[in-house]
């Protein structure tokens, strides 16, 4: 049965009731802690986890609690993708430590606004001080509509990133400092986070020598544009874990469609180019990542580009001997009927 939403906040209270604000951490080469699971809608897959003991609980309906054992942090941000055979999207609620570990609170839906039990697979990182000797480039927001506060935010070179709402649900994130050539390099992941249903995607990027700007777009579950909170992360020859290497496995790729250009095409094995995509024009897109197939490994996609359509995994990814694949990502208009639309998939090791 739907549970109202003033019932479901109630019960997401309880469900936090003594969880703790952690003191700062101090300052120290990024990442201080992160995490990842790979949730089938019934257990934690091992190949998908990360660290191993972390654990999922479900209830009320469509509300999921994940346990990351040994990784509580402060702030930081967390990335969920839904993994159906039909339209479905995923949130986050609210994430914090308690004690030694870290809670995640995941909301699952589908178009309408139903809460849903769906399977997922969701990523938390927090960074702080300096990142040391890194390989690219890597930042996040955790920015929050409508009290306009900058919740969390790190930038690898250690300068202030920013958000501007341009508009009900549409807003300009610049990360300064984040230098590569352009005019569109990397990739990003935007996800998100409240109790009521709601999505979020990045609309298009900018990147040049001063720095990366992002815009996202949000909309509430029947597609209006929607005032949220939310997280984006940037990666550019980097994880999206924010480690140097190792992790040394990791890669993403923008589907415009069509794919785009080799700076946002990225294997940490083969260089720029090396992900290949098939199914252009179908709506269902099977991506393969190759010699990335280390493992645990995590896989978070976001739609990108205008419109309100919004994209899943119908299944979870699996492995060959060397390579990873992903069949397929599905995306859909607001409606709930298959589109062939842009979307940013990354893949990333813990390894």
């Amino acid at each position: 049965m739907r549970r109202s939403f003033g019932a479901l906040l109630i019960a997401l209270v309880t469900t936090f009731a003594g969880v703790a604000v952690a003191a700062p951490p101090a300052a120290a080469a990024l990442p201080d802690a992160h995490g990842f699971v790979l949730w089938n809608g019934t257990a934690t897959v091992p190949s998908g986890t990360s660290p191993a003991g972390t654990t999922v609980v479900g209830g009320p309906a469509g509300v999921y609690t994940i346990r990351f054992p040994g990784q509580a942090a402060k702030g930081g941000v967390v990335h969920v993708t839904a993994i159906n055979t039909g339209p479905r999207f995923c949130q986050a609620v609210k994430w914090g430590p308690s004690g030694a570990d870290e809670i995640v609170m995941v909301l699952c839906s589908q178009p309408g606004g139903a809460l849903v039990p769906a399977a997922f697979s969701a990523f938390f990182e927090s960074s702080s001080g300096p990142a040391g000797p890194i390989n690219g480039e890597f930042g996040y927001v955790d920015w929050n509509d409508p009290t306009g506060t900058m919740i969390d935010q790190y930038n690898s070179v250690g300068a202030v990133n920013s958000v501007t709402p341009l508009g009900v649900g549409l807003y300009e994130v610049k990360l300064p400092g984040l230098m590569t050539a352009g005019p569109v390099d990397g990739s990003l992941q935007a996800t998100a986070v409240g109790s009521t249903p709601a999505r979020c995607k990045v609309r298009n990027w900018t990147s040049a020598p001063a720095g990366q700007i992002a815009y996202v777009a949000c909309f509430n579950s029947a597609g209006a544009p929607f005032r949220t909170r939310f997280t984006l992360t940037y990666q550019y020859n980097q994880s999206l874990r924010g480690a140097g290497w190792p992790p040394r496995y990791f890669g993403y790729l923008w589907f415009r469609p069509p794919v785009g250009p080799p700076t946002t095409n990225f294997n940490s094995q083969l260089g720029f180019g090396a992900n290949t995509l098939l199914g252009a024009g179908t709506g269902l897109s099977l991506v393969t990542f190759p010699r990335l197939a280390v493992l645990p490994d995590t896989v978070q996609v976001t739609a990108a580009g205008g419109g309100s359509d919004f994209c899943n995994l119908l299944f979870p990814w699996t492995h060959t001997p060397t390579d990873t694949v992903v069949r397929d990502v599905a995306c859909y208009n607001s409606g709930g009927a298959r589109v062939d639309a842009g979307f940013l998939i990354s893949d990333n090791s813990s390894g």
